[in-house]
This record gives structure tokens, sequence and C-alpha cells, in this order.
């Protein structure tokens, strides 16, 4: 291999080392650090490598990858669950920035032409860069979440019919058109109508073709050979694509679609992963490297005030439409900010423009440019939102106020989740009234849905607990699911009402010890009986003695319990800790093992 190229991978795979973990560190984002890590060793930078272009071509096979694998997740029954967001809040953010964009170029005097094709491209967002700052600040399952996804796979959808529109822009231009593939210099219908026959083709292979080549590749058994298959299933996707000159992540999108149905999905997209992960950061470090910095010389003012004007844009209008789609004011501010960049695809999308001849190379660059410093504007308005916006209308945001307690019983549960709905209707279904302490109004909405009586009460406040006749009670029963909650509550018990017997949820043995030290009379670690009830389950199954097994599991418990009991009092000194254990599980095999002998020959 040629020396100049194992350099030029050492070199990238250093600076992602080295940048990435930083910039995640300070919470900005893998996509910002693989940005900065291409900006260093780039020429504007350390200069280590300085041709961004070559690079940028073999990169861009990471977006490529990206979109066969979001393709791959367009099951029909999401896409039916999220129609409204995906075509109703996507399309019309696609629709209303692009002539929004459009409108404010021809404002400034450039032909439609070129201010459509920039407010189409701009009017796209990051989804490589969204998807993972989502996934890594854990909003994936959130309003934000769900409905940035939706937008994001609208975009996606749309950078079909856009690559088809180019052409068309392109013929009223009167620059001389051409593309790099077999149509060079043809006519733009000429080039639109072979792009659909090469989708269409795409389509037609895919559904028909492909379940006959992934069952025969499935019956050798030969992992590596399914992960050569995918690779060059996505390889064939790109050459075609570049042999009439359209994006390759376009053919790459639309057959990942036509593959979401096959029974072979995951295993493709398992395959596909790390690849995936790895070229998309290469793709991100060429484009920190291939921006011009330049331009800033060139216009000090007008680049500063594009980014500012993109992202103010695109953020307005997504925080406007949010409104009509039943998103409160929080969750339109994280929308608007998590879409407010340009894509990934405007790069592409500039490139076939520019082959186009809709606008010349200096205002490709400046495009390049302005998309790329937008990118860095999110995980820096991302970092505003999650620590300044989100904690202020938490504190704003109206509140039901807690219900009046008209009845004191002699038992008080506080916490009326999964464990405190299975004590609760266990003891109340025997005829003894119980008093429920629940701080989540919604919880408290679903149980009386049921026949479930509770009150929506902080237990924490002592002043709910003194109303819920705390002073007059026997028993209170501490369920709730925080360990920092449960202790406050125990603690609070304890001062206030030191009468009062406490049963307490515990959520391992840390949290066991910290009760046992506040008094708890009695306390259960909650997943500890039906995880045991399990493996005895699984040891019957195997072909032993289930009475056989009900008695070691017996044991186990007894075992068990009084390991954590006698453990307590040397629960802060681990050496200690950690050799009382290894001993006590030594004698626990030998306990089981030797019964299990007995049991044996004296059957």
């Amino acid at each position: 291999m040629d020396s100049s190229v194992l350099f030029n991978i050492f070199i990238f795979l250093t600076a992602a080392c080295v940048v990435v973990p930083i910039a995640s560190r300070f919470k900005l984002g893998s996509v910002l650090g693989y940005l900065a890590a291409g900006i260093l060793i780039g020429p504007f930078g350390l200069g280590l490598i300085g041709d961004a272009t070559k690079i940028m071509h073999f990169a861009e096979f990471g977006v490529v990858m990206m979109l066969f694998v979001i393709g791959l997740e367009l099951e029909p029954a999401m896409l039916w669950r999220l129609r409204k967001s995906i075509v109703g809040l996507g399309g019309l953010q696609v629709c209303v920035t692009s002539l929004c964009i459009a409108a404010i170029g021809i404002a400034l005097g450039y032909a439609w032409q070129i201010s459509l094709a920039v407010g189409m491209g701009l009017s796209l967002s990051s989804t490589a860069f969204v998807l993972q700052s989502l996934q890594e600040k854990s909003l994936m399952q959130t309003p934000v979440g769900e409905n940035a996804f939706s937008v994001l796979l609208f975009q996606d959808i749309a950078v079909i019919p856009i690559l088809v529109l180019m052409p068309l822009l392109a013929l009223h231009n009167h620059e001389t058109t051409h593309t790099t593939g077999v149509l060079a210099g043809a006519a733009g219908w000429i080039q639109a109508g072979a792009v659909a026959l090469v989708i269409a083709s795409v389509i037609a292979l895919g559904r028909y073709a492909s379940p006959h080549l992934f069952r025969t590749i499935a019956k050798t058994n030969l992992r590596e050979v399914f992960t050569a298959t995918s690779l060059a299933l996505v390889v064939g996707i790109t050459l075609l694509m570049q042999l009439v000159g359209v994006s390759p992540a376009l053919g790459a999108f639309v057959a990942g679609v036509v593959l979401a149905n096959s029974s072979y999905r995951r295993t493709i997209e398992t395959d596909l992963e790390p690849f995936k992960g790895l070229l998309l950061g290469l793709f991100f470090i060429s484009v920190g490297m291939g921006m011009d910095f330049a331009l800033f010389d060139k216009y000090p003012l007008s680049l500063p005030l594009a980014v500012l004007g993109l992202v103010c844009c695109k953020a307005f209008i997504l925080f406007v439409l949010g409104r009509y789609f039943g998103l409160n004011t929080e969750h339109r501010i994280g929308l608007a900010v998590v879409l407010s960049q340009g894509g990934e695809f405007a790069f592409v999308l500039f490139q076939f423009a520019g082959g186009l001849g809709i606008f010349n190379a200096e205002q490709a660059k400046f495009l390049t440019l302005l998309v790329a410093l937008s990118l860095a504007t999110t995980p820096l308005l991302m970092v505003f939102y999650s620590s300044v916006i989100v904690p202020r209308f938490m504190t704003v945001l109206p509140h039901r106020d807690f219900d009046a307690i008209h009845e004191q019983n002699s038992v008080i549960i506080a916490g009326f989740g999964r464990f405190g709905q299975v004590v609760g209707r266990f003891i109340s279904g025997q005829g003894v009234k119980i008093t429920v302490l629940e701080k989540n109004p919604e919880q408290i909405e679903l149980l009386s849905k049921f026949g479930y009586k509770g009150y929506f009460g902080d237990a924490e406040r002592l002043d709910i607990l003194r109303n819920a006749g705390a002073a007059n009670a026997k028993l209170i029963i501490v369920a709730v699911g925080k360990i920092e909650s449960c202790l406050h509550i125990v603690r609070l018990v304890r001062e206030e009402f030191p009468h009062v017997t406490i049963f307490a949820r515990a959520r391992n043995r840390r949290h066991a010890y910290e009760l046992h030290k506040l008094g708890v009379t009695y306390f259960k670690r909650e997943t500890f009986d039906s995880s045991l009830t399990l493996a005895q389950k699984a040891m019957v199954f195997l072909g032993n003695n289930e009475a056989d097994m009900l008695y070691k599991a017996e044991q186990f418990l007894r075992h068990d319990e009084a390991t954590l009991h006698k453990s307590f009092e040397f629960f802060e000194n681990e050496p200690q800790l950690v050799n009382f254990g290894r001993l006590r599980r030594e004698e626990l095999e030998r306990i089981l093992q030797q019964d299990s002998g007995d049991r044996a020959s004296s059957a």
C-alpha cells in the first residue's frame, strides 16, 4: 500500500481519537468533534493533509451508507403512526423554508433558478448530525425527538424530487450545463428521465431479485460472505447512480426502503452499522478540511449574516409550525434548535447544481462553508436549550395543585407505580383501607379509570404527610422508584413520626444498606423475588425436579438475606466486603450442591 495513503489514514484516525473525545467531554457532540478534527489537520489548520477534494469524494460514501440504513428503518407501521408529522410537519417545513429562502434570494437580486436551488438545498437539515445528537442526549423518545425524526425522514425522501428538479432548473440557466456521468452534455429532460428509469430499476431489482440473492447467501452460513454481499449491494448502487451523474445517496435510500420489509433487514443493518459510523466520521472530517476560511476575508460581513439568517429563518419556521401540530412551547423551541442547521445533503446538492451550471464554483464554496458553519452552531444551541430553556420551562409550566386529603387510614403507600400497585392491590383487596400518595398526576388519572383511588401529592413534603394522617398511621410503605426520594421520605418520617413503622422498596443492596441505617423495619429488593423465580423455573425446564428446585430457591433466599444483613456490619469497608462476599458465595455453592447430593441419596 502507498505510504502516503497509510499516513493519511493515520492522521485521520489520530485526529478523531484526540479531538472527538474532547468535544464530547464538553457536550458539543461527536459530529462537531469530527468537523474540528478536519479543520485541525486541513489546509487551514496544521496542513497535514492539503487536498480535501479527493477525500471528500470517498467520504461521501458514509452518507450513502447512512441513507441506506435509514431506508431499512422505514417500516410501514412506523410510517403510518408518524404520518401526520412526516407528511404534515415535514412537508410544510421543506416547502415553506425553500420558498422563504428563495424569496430572500430573489429580493437580493439573484435569478429565481439559483434562489430556488439554494432554498431547496438549505431547507434540509443534517440527519446524521441531529440523530446522533438526539441519541447522545437521550431525546429520541421525547416529542422533540419523534417530531425531529419525522421531519428528517420527509427531508430524506424529498431529496428524490429535488434531484429530479435540479436539471430542469438548469434549462433556464445561460451557462453550459454538464454532468459527470454518461449523460454529460445531455438535455435536462433526458437527465431527469434517466434518473427516474434508474430509480425504477433499483426498486424492481430490490423488490424481486434481492430476496433470492440473500436467501442463497444465507444458506452458506458464512457471516463474512453476507457482510460482503451487503457492502457490494451498497457499492453497486453507488456506481450505478454515479453512472448517470446523480447522488449515490438517492439510490441507496431507495434501495433501503425497498428492503425495509425483507426478512434479512436486521442482519444487513447490523453488518453495515460499523462501516456506517466510521465512514460518517470520515465524511465530517473531510467537510471540516474542505471549509474555505479564506472566504471570511472576502465576505467578512456577508458570511456571518448568512449563517445567522439561515439558523434564525429555519428555527422561526419550525417554531411556528410546531404550534399547529400540538407541541408546547418547550418542545417547539427544542424542535427549532435541533433542525436549524443545514444538512449533509446540501453538500451533495450544491455540488450537483454546480455541475449543472446553476451557480458558479465560488458560490458553491460559499454555500458549503455556510452549511458547515451552521452545523457548528447546533451543538452550542442544544447546550443552551438543555441547560437554560428546559429548566426554565420546567419551573414555569402550569402545574396541578396537590389534592386535598379527606381521609386518614392506618396504612399509607407513597408511590403507586408498578411496585406500589401490587402492594396496594393485595392489601386493599382484603378490606384494609389505604391512603395512596402519588406525585405523577397522569398516574393518578390512569388509576382512577380502573377504579383505584389515589391522591396527587408529594410524600417528600411534611405537610402532605400530615394531611394524609401520618401522625396516626400504623404503617407507611415507601414504594417510590427514585432512591434519593425514598431515603428523603424515610428520614422525614423517622424524624417527625418516629412511632410509625416503615416498610420500603429497595432498588439494590446499597439502597438496602441505607434503609437499614435509617432503621427501616422491613425492606424488599424490587427484582429479587422475580429473578429468583425465573431462575428456579429455568432449572426445572433444564430437566431438574420441581420440588427440589423450590427447596433450593428457599435455601438461596434465606442465605442471601442473611448474607445481606451480615454485610451491613462492614459495608463501607470494600476490601473486607469483597472478601466476605467471596466466602459467602463459596458457602452457598457448597450448601446447594451438598443439599442436592443428600436429596439424591435419600431418593
